[in-house]
């Protein structure tokens, strides 16, 4: 399981895992796309936060009871006390990111409602807000600063 924040490479990272490890891949977010049949930033400004959070702790809940390879979690997953809960007991992998390389992997995209006023000043606050949820969760932390997916794979798959 990953989860990080925007930028972390939560998607890329966990297929490639998943791919190395022969398991399937999922990842939330896709999830609560195909269930609304909205895109993230359509529910975000649709229906407020609140409810895409809502929606997103249901996606997470299901998941683990469904899913039997890698997980990928929104970044915003780990806000919700009983997602948090969930986790415990599950490899959980945080992929750490810095706000220089997270501003430059996430750029200015409408696709990620929670930056989309400041994208560089709200990842800074998100990362500072999210960064004690993220370890509280993590089996495992890496850097993904300055490294290629690969590399990030093979240094999740060295700890077992």
């Amino acid at each position: 399981m990953l989860v990080g924040p925007p930028g972390a490479g939560k998607t890329t990272v966990g297929r490639l895992v998943a791919a190395r490890l022969g398991l399937p891949f999922r990842d939330t977010d896709d999830d609560i796309v195909t269930a609304t049949g909205k895109t993230i930033p359509e529910l975000f400004f649709d229906d407020g936060e609140e409810a895409f959070r809502a929606l997103e702790s249901d996606a997470v809940r299901r998941a683990l009871g469904e899913h039997a390879g890698v997980l990928s979690l929104g970044g915003g997953a780990v806000l919700d006390p009983g997602t948090r809960a969930l986790l415990l007991g599950h490899r959980v992998v945080f992929l750490a990111v810095g706000l220089a390389a997270a501003t430059k992997r996430v750029g200015m995209s409408a696709a990620r409602p929670v930056l989309a006023l400041n994208p560089r000043a709200q990842l800074q606050l998100l990362l500072e807000a999210r960064l004690p949820l993220y370890r509280e969760v993590a089996s495992l932390e890496v850097a993904t600063d300055g490294k290629p997916p690969e590399q990030i794979v093979e240094e999740i798959l060295a700890v077992r």
